[in-house]
């Protein structure tokens, strides 16, 4: 029998027993910041578990990890303080354990509706690299910006390539994002200087670091799992007007800094290893530091909706999946090591523009309407990029037998630039 938790869970919930990821909420207006859990419709307040000594594990039992405002404690206290956590919470959640379930008076200060918390960034975040993973996307915006002839360079099938973004303008889903202003290719003699008006969503991932390493010791990619606790869904923004004018030599900057949305909830790499699938076969083979005895992606579906602004539904513009990446996410946290750049618990990895091979698997607007050429139709409505009022939806699951794995979602809405 699958294990089921006392807490109704509806099948279509992104919530079950099989999942519970992690994130950060306030249980009220006023209320600190604290841990907690997924399951079905209500958040599992973590502080109050362990505060009431039902997190008694020789690891975690010992920490005052879960009484913290984040979790980045948690995060760097690596694999086993991680497994011995979960396997506590299933059983203290499982539909056959007496404990919580039958004790009123702590159910009640555990279990809190999902629709009374205010959700939080889950970790601190010290750094953030993005990455450039899927072979899909780097094809299609070579072929707009340089050309079909040779859309790829030849480096990048020889190494994950990335950039450094910028941590301080990450949010948290259902942020609102202002239009950022820049300078656009010149019209006439001079550059454009405005607001963006090619303004466009990207559709990642994104990999949470748990134990980091030490300065000058990389990470060998065959352990890099053990460095990475879980994925959330990732909404990239770019102004693509702006990116493109300022991103020859040094790459990405003003177009990519305004703005970051991740989805609250963090679902650990345990919960998803039944979803595990091979990854793409490389070639030419990886050099020796990238080479994984077992080089697996994870078949998550992630689907992209836009709501114009005025309008009352969103419409599905896009439908892929992570299992598309062409670099893994171990591969990628290995590369970033593999110079001695020392990782540490909070920081973030994104996976870049997730990708697929059919017109339908496209991750961003760049693609979808080839650099505005060709506009999606929306509910009786067309966009080259995205409107001001215009808001963007991300969602993303695993689907099991008889339930889902999921995220939950990632939203933000477009506001006018500042005057």
């Amino acid at each position: 029998m699958a294990l089921q938790s006392f807490v109704e869970v509806h099948p279509d919930s992104h919530f079950p027993i099989q999942n519970l990821p992690y994130g950060v909420f306030r249980p009220g207006p006023s209320a600190e910041a604290r841990p907690g859990v997924a399951i079905g419709d209500y958040v599992l307040d973590l502080s109050v578990v362990q505060s009431a000594g039902l997190l008694d594990g020789p690891i975690v039992g010992k920490s005052d990890c879960f009484l913290q405002p984040n979790l980045n404690k948690f995060l760097g206290m690596g694999r086993a303080a991680w497994k011995e956590a979960r396997s506590t919470l299933q059983k203290l959640l499982s539909s056959t354990e007496p404990t919580l379930r039958d004790n009123a008076s702590l159910r009640e200060k555990a279990l809190v509706p999902m629709n009374k918390v205010e959700m939080c960034l889950p970790m601190v975040i010290g750094d953030y690299s993005d990455f450039f993973s899927s072979m899909h996307h780097a094809r299609n915006c070579g072929s707009i910006f340089r050309g079909p002839e040779d859309p790829i360079g030849a480096n990048w099938f020889h190494l994950p390539i990335a950039y450094h973004g910028r941590a301080s303008s990450i949010v948290i889903s259902g942020t609102d994002l202002i239009r950022p202003k820049g300078q656009g290719h010149p019209i006439g003699n001079s550059p454009y200087f405005g607001p963006s008006r090619k303004l466009d969503f990207e559709l990642e991932m994104a990999a949470i670091v748990g134990p980091g390493n030490e300065l000058g010791k990389p990470v060998d990619v065959n352990e890099a799992a053990d460095h990475i606790f879980g994925l959330v869904i990732m909404n990239d923004w770019s102004a693509r007007d702006i990116q493109a004018w300022e991103y020859v030599p040094l790459g990405p900057f003003l177009g990519k800094s305004f703005g970051t949305t991740l989805s609250p909830w963090i679902v650990t790499l345990d919960a998803l290893e039944p979803f595990a699938c091979d990854a793409p076969k490389q070639d030419p083979p990886p050099l020796p530091y990238l080479a994984e005895k077992i080089s697996q992606n994870y078949d998550i579906s992630l689907e992209v909706g836009i709501k114009p602004a005025g309008h009352k539904n969103s419409c599905i513009v896009t439908r892929s999946n992570l299992k598309h990446l062409y670099w893994t996410l171990t591969q990628q946290l290995a590369h970033h090591t593999i110079n001695g750049c020392n990782l540490r618990p909070g920081d973030l990895l994104g996976t870049g523009t997730i990708s697929g091979p059919e017109a339908e698997s496209l991750g961003c607007l760049l693609e979808l309407t080839w650099n505005g050429q060709k506009p999606v139709s929306l509910d009786g409505t067309t966009r080259g990029f995205l409107e001001d009022g215009d808001e963007v939806t991300i969602t993303g699951y695993c689907k099991g037998n008889g339930y889902k794995v999921g995220f939950g979602t990632c939203s933000g809405k477009i506001l006018p630039s500042s005057p």
